[in-house]
């Protein structure tokens, strides 16, 4: 990997180094450079032309950054000045004394994970040192400092972003990266992260992208400048600084070529000295810039000897500027004249700080490799592969391109690489070595094997179903007998089910294939894939297939696989074990790198209220699938996300989150995915009172998947009925909703939403008179043990037992069931089911209003209402201010109008208290609520009145109009 010249230089010297070895853009110099004889050194710190716009704004870019963090991207077609306007940015910002970074993206080292962040760090080695903990671990491992698992890109943000501000605290720092689009991906991920990140530093980032190129900067929405090209007294002042010795005739041909194109210029203008076009004559006037420009360069590579020829080869395949592939070529003596007219050709350069190959232009390594046979690419791929044998994932790769025909051995090399880069979350490349493999498979059977392996991947993983169905397609064309197979079914389960949604055909394929095969690695992948074909389909009869298939593993089977699929299949009983192992895994995702692991696990931690310890994990997924990677497995993790940003009272990051799911959906054709992303949806409608919306999208996903045999998708859409209908106060129709989810007395297993409705039946059946129903429904929680799973379902338990005690009677309840209110809101962690919560506190208010405790059941009522309010629960808040209304409570503003009023009135009644000299405790204690409550009200209620101490609180509560 190059490694650019930086530091703090004397202008004029980090000009005569820099500008002779510009890898794009030449237009730097003002007369032929030091490269050729009598050639010219640069008379100023800048020396380029037609571009004061530029420099000025440079100029105050590295005035802002010298204060304050900012970025700034530059684009524009190839040739047109980019590099050396970084470099103009990088010799002022030195003569600064300020720190400069550099790296840049090379088109054939996109697949060296962090390469690019190993150029941006490399000055910095001896701080990275000065890091301790797991921020040292993760970028020595980035780095290739030291052994390990693929390190998480939010922690190597973070690590990278400590480094430089540290560096920053002494001087300002400039970081430069050009050629954005050919940055490796985990370098631009992390780069990506850490410019989001400059505000209050003083660091500023300065990057260069070819226009029509997309790269993860372009999602980033980075301030960008466009470079145009120079316009036609600029380009003539260009040509005459540096060639004033050329005719009229061949400047003009040159100027119409170059069409104001700097780097053109130059090199057009290069060609030998008299009145013949040069490369001119191999151009035509049609070209594009970068077409123009590469066969500029491909003129010069055939000029030149054989063997020199040759190491710019291997230098090109490599793609890493390593040094021992300058040692390759054997040549001794006659390396060191290679070199010598390379670097006269103008085509390459031996960095002096890194002692490394750097192409001058990307152009130039793209036509090397262009121009030269494909026996002599072969040839220099078996050199690089021989070279490489201490990296196993390089070696596969050029052992790939150097085979001719069929080679099993190369294929096993192939195929294995493919699977590590798939459990380093590097699944699109695994998609590409799996059909190569396939490619170099000789028996048809391993040919067909791959193939469908690299469809199950694309459908499950990568988003790009088309893809995996042609993929299908060809393994099956490659194989005629693969469709009795297991890889056959596992693929085409996957792409059936995720496109069209068909359980029971996707679940009919899976167990006809497990039933006649052995146990072996794919067994397990189709038992994953058979594990998600039965919880969307929710029904008893497909988990008896996995279950009876699972066994088939003998008495050790994947303890994940286990785990997960018992969780999943019937959460409301997971035994203590269980979760133990599901915490630990979940604590293990710090370190996981498998996208598909991820969500799995996640999708067990769902079903038992674990998310919030996997959202980290979740969130790198995302990023992920949003640079082009494991697109599948974003889509289920933003699906994951969004619900459980609902549950934790999120709602307009729930929003958020769905509709880029369902965008990416639609766009993907996952049309499954699609009706469960919907859920939420119908859920947020439900709760915010849009019933029009609720019923509109639940009789959609009803419509859809009812045909399909999808049944968890349609008890999501009997979840969010009956949450709409509670909302309206229609409690007849949300008891047969909920009780579709689940009947009264029974957690039904293999229906994970069960757990999500318990409250809703047991509330609703005892507004309907239904009190045996609420009473056994309310057992069933408690002989199941759910309030040892999570707070929520403590919360839940306790409360639809306290409604079910006093369901016989509901103006007159009894003691127990106030207890049993009491038991819910003292539950540890419930406040992060917000929605949860106050719908407990609604009911235990409702409950005390009607048994006279009005002075006691207004704080309840009031909590309630102000996180129904705070949420948009519409419906909640009318119900909840009406019952407050009835204790004599006087509320002066529709609910819908909380911003009108300061305080809520618990925050009055806790603020006024709190103005009368009583401790947190006291007042919990008079409104029968924690002390961490209180703090939290307090800790709203100061901004509000704009205070900052108890001791000012009552003049402030003076000031307010009567609540």
């Amino acid at each position: 990997m190059a490694v650019f010249a930086h530091g703090a230089l004397e202008t004029h010297r980090l000009w005569d180094r820099v500008l002779p070895l510009v890898d794009e853009d030449p237009a730097a110099l003002r007369r032929p450079g030091p490269g050729r004889p009598g050639g010219p050194r640069p008379t100023a710190a800048t020396g380029l032309v037609g571009r004061d716009r530029e420099l000025e704004m440079i100029a105050s870019f590295l005035d802002r950054t010298a204060v304050e963090g900012e970025a700034l991207l530059v684009s524009g077609e190839p040739g047109v000045g980019k590099t050396a306007l970084l470099d103009v940015a990088a010799a002022a910002a030195s003569a600064a004394g300020r720190r400069v970074l550099r790296a840049g993206g090379v088109e054939f080292e996109t697949r060296t994970a962090f390469s690019g962040l190993h150029q941006l760090l490399f000055p910095l080695h001896e701080e990275l040192e000065r890091l301790t903990g797991p921020l040292r671990e993760v970028l020595r491992v980035a780095l290739g400092y030291g052994p390990g698992p693929a390190p998480d890109r939010l922690m190597a943000a973070t690590a990278t972003l400590t480094v430089i501000r540290r560096e920053a605290a002494g001087r300002p720092v400039l970081m430069i990266v050009d050629d954005l689009p050919w940055l490796d991906q985990a370098s631009a991920g992390v780069m990506g992260l850490v410019v989001r990140r400059l505000a209050g530093s003083r660091v500023g980032f300065l990057a260069a992208s070819r226009q029509g190129e997309e790269s993860f900067f372009d999602r980033a929405e980075l301030p960008q400048h466009e470079l145009a090209p120079l316009d036609e007294p600029a380009s003539f002042r260009l040509i005459d600084l540096n060639f004033p010795e050329l005719n009229a005739r061949f400047r003009r041909r040159v100027l119409a070529e170059a069409q104001g194109n700097p780097l053109g210029l130059l090199e057009l203008c290069a060609a030998p000295r008299g009145l013949h076009p040069g490369p001119l004559a191999k151009i035509r006037d049609a070209r594009p810039q970068s077409r123009r420009l590469h066969a500029v360069f491909t003129a010069r590579i055939t000029e030149l000897p054989a063997t020199a020829r040759w190491l710019l080869l291997l230098a090109a395949l490599d793609g890493t500027g390593d040094p021992r592939v300058l040692g390759a070529t054997g040549a001794g003596q006659q390396e060191l004249t290679d070199l010598a007219a390379v670097e006269q050709a103008r085509l390459a350069y031996i960095d002096p700080a890194s002692h490394r190959l750097v192409f001058r232009h990307p152009l130039v390594r793209t036509a090397v490799i262009e121009v030269s046979p494909g026996d002599e690419r072969r040839r220099a791929h078996r050199v690089l592969a021989g070279l490489l044998a201490d990296q196993p994932e390089d070696h596969a790769w050029h052992m790939a391109e150097a085979t001719v025909g069929l080679d099993e051995q190369v294929a096993s090399l192939v195929e294995v690489m493919a699977y590590r880069s798939l459990r380093r979350g590097e699944v699109t490349g695994a998609v590409a070595a799996l059909a190569r493999a396939a490619d170099l498979s000789p028996r048809r059977a391993d040919r067909g094997r791959r193939l469908a392996a690299a469809a199950h991947v694309s459908a499950g993983v990568t988003g790009r179903l088309r893809a995996a169905s042609q993929l299908l397609s060809d393994a099956r064309q490659a194989d005629p007998e693969l469709r009795r197979s297991l890889p056959d079914a596992v693929a085409a389960s996957c792409v059936l089910l995720h496109a069209d949604g068909d359980v029971d055909t996707a679940h009919r394929l899976l167990t006809g294939a497990i039933d006649s095969h052995a146990s072996d690695d794919m067994l397990t992948e189709a038992l994953y894939t058979l594990m998600s074909v039965s919880a969307c389909g929710g029904r008893a009869e497909l988990w008896e297939a996995f279950h009876d298939a699972l066994a088939r593993l003998g008495p050790r089977p994947p303890a994940i696989l286990r785990l997960i699929g018992s969780i999943i299949a019937d959460p409301a009983h997971t035994t203590t074990l269980d979760l133990e192992q599901l915490d630990a895994a979940v604590q293990a995702l710090a370190g996981e790198t498998d996208p598909t692991l991820i969500v799995r696990i996640a999708a067990a931690s769902a079903a038992v209220d674990r998310t919030a310890g996997c959202r980290e994990a979740l969130w790198r997924v995302v990023r992920d699938g949003r640079e082009g990677g494991a697109v599948t497995s974003a889509i289920i993790a933003l699906t994951q996300l969004s619900a459980d940003s609902f549950q934790a009272g999120e709602w307009e990051a729930a929003d958020r989150l769905a509709a880029e799911a369902l965008g990416l959906c639609q766009s993907r054709g996952y049309g499954l995915m699609a009706w469960q992303v919907r859920h939420v949806q119908a859920l947020l409608a439900a709760v915010r009172g849009d019933h029009e919306t609720t019923r509109s999208l639940t009789d959609e996903v009803i419509r859809w998947t009812a045909p399909r045999g999808a049944r968890s998708a349609q008890s999501c859409s009997w979840l969010a009925r009956s949450m709409a209908a509670l909302g309206r106060g229609d409690f007849e129709q949300a008891y047969q909703q909920a009780s579709a989810v689940s009947p009264a007395g029974t957690l039904a297993p293999h229906v994970p939403f069960a757990l999500y409705c318990p409250l809703d039946l047991v509330e609703a059946a005892a507004r309907t008179g239904r009190h045996t129903e609420a009473a056994v429904h309310a057992k069933a929680m408690r002989e199941a043990g759910i309030a040892a799973l999570s707070p929520r379902l403590a919360l839940l338990a306790a409360g639809s037992a306290a409604v079910a005690a006093g369901s016989a009677a509901l103006a007159a309840p009894g003691t127990s069931a106030l207890g049993l209110f009491e038991e819910a809101l003292a539950i540890p962690g419930a406040d992060r089911w917000p929605f949860d919560l106050a719908r407990v506190q609604l009911l235990y208010g409702e409950r005390l209003r009607r048994s006279h405790a009005m002075r006691n059941s207004r704080p309840q009522l009031a909590a309630a209402l102000e996180t129904f309010e705070r949420l948009g629960a519409k419906p909640w808040a009318v119900r909840a201010a009406s019952e407050l209304r009835a204790t004599g409570f006087t509320i002066a503003r529709p609910p819908s109008d909380i911003e009108a009023v300061p305080l809520t009135p618990q925050e009055r009644e806790i603020a006024m208290f709190a103005a009368a000299g009583l401790t947190n405790k006291q007042i919990a204690e008079r409104l029968f609520m924690s002390h961490r409550t209180v703090g939290a009200h307090l800790y709203r209620i100061f901004p509000k009145l704009g205070v900052t101490s108890r001791a000012a609180l009552r003049d402030a509560l003076g000031s307010l109009p009567p609540g």
